[in-house]
């Protein structure tokens, strides 16, 4: 029996069910030759393109839906029942953070040239923040964009940077005034086949369907017009924009966890001991009974913050305690679910396996969970105030 729902309409559950669809019969089915491959192929984005999938948050002139925010927690929730990290991550990646600054602040040219083609799933996007030595300190990031005429001049390097490999262009964070700290970083857009531009994959313990690159800029020359809104505003951009970034994790967090627990309880439904299911054990029941109760709580917390971004209200406190639960729930119930499985749930047959894999990226990408934790503190202990970022 269907539940009422505060944030979902008969419209939502149609959608849910044509992205479910989409995900049992044309992803699924690739788990393996992806994950293999290291690589999703680009016909796939083009398939999402086609099916609406890659601008629901976009305006119709771009070629966007321009639907509410709730279509995008539909898409995501169910993008995580795929089961593969790294498809997971490439999508949003591509979606939500790469092209999110483009569609926000960037100019007409710059719409026409990137986001209308990754909407489409033409191009794929990246967003490059970390560096080598700089994590989640952006304001110390030593990537520079020097102004020479009509053109950035840029020189640096970026490292863990999803669709880094395959990608055709990249939200870049460089310093456009070396000596400005926080109000020197800016956001430009470059050409990932640009001369100067060397990209080298990188070799991860998950997310295997991705690509992860790092990335070196050597006397790269961009266009001025590849700016992203004001020049020495990029920090300020980002800083709002990693909200949507963590909200977004969140959300698949609790979704990813949900499959895990579905899967757990077809074996515990299956699987026999000392003749009976497994699931009739009442240690094990107790302990399904806590990851359920973990899950919807995760869920209910994530949908009201949801609800409140939706509502335009700053979310910095709330999208970063979000992303710090989930993340860490996710990885508790996978580890839990994965004992219930025995010695199969160490075998790479089994998706439990890679989940686990998976999972142990959320308390790292997107923001530690030391840095959420940092941010919260600032907020609830320091009273630290933020404001939109964005004209």
């Amino acid at each position: 029996m269907k539940r009422p729902s505060l944030y979902f309409t008969e419209d939502h559950d149609l959608f849910r069910q044509s992205v479910r669809q989409f995900i049992e019969k044309e992803v699924i089915p690739h788990t393996e030759a992806w994950e293999t491959a290291r690589r999703i192929p680009l016909s796939v984005f083009g398939r999402m393109g086609e099916l609406g999938f890659l601008g629901l948050p976009y305006a119709e002139a771009y070629g966007g839906s321009g639907a509410d925010f709730w279509f995008s927690v539909v898409f995501l929730e169910e993008l995580a029942r795929c089961g593969m990290g790294g498809f997971v991550t490439a999508v949003s990646v591509h979606e939500y953070m790469a092209i999110n600054h483009i569609a926000k602040a960037g100019s007409e040219a710059l719409k026409q040239r990137y986001l209308v083609p990754a909407i489409a799933g033409q191009k794929v996007a990246a967003l490059a923040i970390s560096e080598p030595d700089t994590g989640s300190d952006v304001s110390s990031i030593r990537t520079t964009a020097v102004k020479d005429g009509d053109q950035y001049i840029v020189n640096g390097a970026k490292t863990f940077i999803s669709n880094g490999t395959y990608g055709d262009f990249v939200t870049l964070t460089v310093k456009t005034r070396p000596d400005g700290g926080a109000n020197g970083v800016s956001l430009i857009v470059v050409d990932l086949d640009s001369p100067g531009v060397t990209r080298t994959k990188l070799n991860k313990m998950g997310w295997h369907s991705s690509d992860t690159a790092e990335i070196r800029f050597d006397d790269v020359r961009v266009p001025v017009e590849n700016l992203i809104g004001v020049e020495n505003s990029g920090f300020y951009y980002l800083m709002e924009s990693l909200q949507l970034e963590r909200l977004v994790a969140a959300i698949m967090a609790v979704s990813g966890a949900e499959v895990a627990l579905d899967w757990t309880l077809d074996y515990l439904n299956e699987r026999e001991a000392f003749g009976k299911k497994i699931g009739k054990f009442q240690a094990i029941r107790h302990k399904i009974a806590d990851v359920a109760t973990e899950i919807e709580m995760a869920k209910q917390f994530v949908h009201h913050t949801c609800w409140l971004f939706t509502q335009g209200e700053v979310v910095v406190k709330e999208c970063s305690m979000a992303k710090l639960y989930t993340s860490e729930m996710q990885k508790r119930v996978i580890d839990t679910c994965l004992q219930f499985f025995g010695g199969y749930g160490f075998m790479e047959d089994y998706p439990i396996c890679r989940a686990y894999r998976d999972a142990r990226a959320g308390t790292i990408a997107g923001g530690t969970s030391e840095i959420m934790r940092e941010i919260i503190a600032k907020i609830v202990v320091d009273a630290v105030a933020y404001k939109p970022a964005y004209a």
